[in-house]
């Protein structure tokens, strides 16, 4: 078969037009990742659907099967089972269900365990989404004894980059006392006011203390 131009190439396509974009012959080619001296991965691609009789055909074929097609052998055979397979999981596998956060007292009790008490300060990132489901949790800063740096940029940084509807900061105070400090107080209004220019909801800004927390968005509201 003739060379497909280079923009054609399946991966210069998929980085071009995106994954949608590529033909069934075109992700198998993907995940063969390289041809052989004698057939482009194209090639061996169309060759494993007209063996298989197409895509859905492909999934019945021992791993066998697929070593006796030209340009294939076990150690590809067996990548291209292993796609197959993930392909299947995420159809019969439903996915976790995620925790549900809409206040401050469900965060803290998430959180308190692993990040209540501890030597050293931290500061972290419960991202959540329109349902305040929780997306993931990040650690952005490791501070001293008795303090943490961080900046609402790098708050709304990983934010943005989780996909986050609205957040829920959290930091620990190593003396195990929950109370607000004036920075808390500061930090908290600014990431209210970044807040609302990103369009992503402040929950709230919990301290954790050995055993007890502290609600910085109740207290501001008294």
């Amino acid at each position: 078969m003739r060379a497909p131009a280079t923009h054609d190439r399946p991966r210069e396509k998929l980085e071009r037009a995106g994954v949608g974009a590529l033909g069934d012959n075109e992700l198998v080619a993907l995940i063969l990742g390289h041809g052989t001296a004698r057939a482009p991965a194209l090639e061996i691609a169309e060759r494993l659907l007209a063996a298989s009789g197409g895509l859905h055909g492909l999934t019945r074929l021992t791993r066998d099967d697929l070593a006796q097609v030209p340009g294939v052998g076990a150690a590809v055979a067996g990548r291209l089972m292993a796609a197959i397979e993930l392909g299947r999981r995420t159809l019969v596998r439903p996915p976790p269900v995620r925790e549900r956060f809409q206040s401050a007292r469900e965060a803290a009790a998430f959180l308190m365990p692993q990040f209540g008490a501890h030597p050293v300060e931290r500061f972290g990132v419960m991202s959540v989404d329109s349902s305040c489901r929780l997306i993931r949790t990040r650690l952005l800063s490791v501070g001293s004894l008795n303090a943490t740096v961080v900046h609402p940029r790098e708050v709304f940084r990983e934010a943005t980059a989780a996909g986050a509807a609205a957040i829920i900061v959290f930091h620990n105070h190593p003396s195990g006392d929950p109370t607000p400090s004036p920075e808390d107080f500061d930090l908290t209004k600014r990431l209210i006011s970044a807040g609302h220019v990103m369009g992503i909801d402040l929950i709230d800004h919990v301290i954790l203390g050995d055993a007890q927390y502290c609600s910085m968005l109740q207290i501001m509201r008294r």
